[in-house]
């Protein structure tokens, strides 16, 4: 397997921040990401997770030492997959400046009929990628490595029809899958506090990727008000 741009070094036992935000944010801006990024690299970070060939691309310029791992969000009506679901995508993606490029490496139906094979054997041909494997479950894992992706996430954890029981942070896949596949393993999905980023390591990760918890400002933001609505009546009322 090709080690690409990206150096394994880098990886093992550092944190990856992932710097995304839901696209009707106005933390979506380029100028926000590429801020966030800068800002997990300078507090220690090993490296970003990042969305798009524009926030690839400005982070890159802005962070020439980081270690990217680039995603395209595709939706398609015609398929649940929507992590870098055609190799366009992934091409786009690479082209951009990304260090590894990751995908939706599930057994769910892709866009316009195309296969994961074809996918993996085309940007190893062609580009000489670096893939990152999003699965849900270790027989995922297994036949993403089989195919040649060099790095594997329990991203899509929880998040798929034969997942759906479950929830993330998927830590029971992290020792089989460290065992068995014998490359990097990434726990993503669901680290909510250092401690947690600490037993997936305890368990196998060769490091974690954690979004929400650092960078998902909405999110957070959104949950503290939830929290706290049925409380700001009754302080109105107890002042009367």
């Amino acid at each position: 397997m090709s080690t690409g741009r990206a150096h394994k070094s880098r990886l093992d036992g550092g944190l990856i921040v992932s710097v995304q935000a839901p696209r009707d944010s106005p933390c979506h801006a380029t100028e926000v990401i590429t801020a966030m990024a800068a800002t997990s690299m300078a507090n220690g970070a090993a490296g970003v997770r990042l969305d798009s060939p524009e926030h690839v691309a400005a982070v890159r310029r802005r962070c020439p030492e980081a270690l990217i791992i680039g995603l395209w969000k595709r939706p398609h009506l015609n398929s649940p997959v929507v992590i870098t679901p055609r190799y366009e995508d992934l091409a786009a993606i690479w082209r951009a400046g990304a260090d590894v490029v990751a995908l939706d490496a599930t057994d769910r139906p892709r866009p316009g009929g195309d296969s994961l094979g074809a996918m993996v054997t085309r940007a190893k041909a062609e580009l000489a990628a670096t893939l990152m494997a999003d699965i849900d479950t270790l027989a995922n894992g297994a036949r993403a490595v089989a195919l040649g992706c060099d790095w594997v996430g329990t991203t899509l954890y929880g998040y798929t029809q034969a997942t759906a029981n479950r929830h993330p942070p998927g830590l029971e896949l992290l020792r089989p899958l460290r065992q068995q596949l014998g490359i990097p393993v990434l726990c993503e999905g669901g680290i909510a506090s250092p401690r947690q980023a600490r037993q997936a390591m305890a368990l196998g990760a060769t490091t974690v990727v954690v979004g929400t918890a650092i960078t998902g400002i909405d999110q957070q933001v959104s949950r503290y008000s939830q929290a706290l609505a049925p409380c700001s009546g009754a302080a109105v009322q107890g002042t009367g």
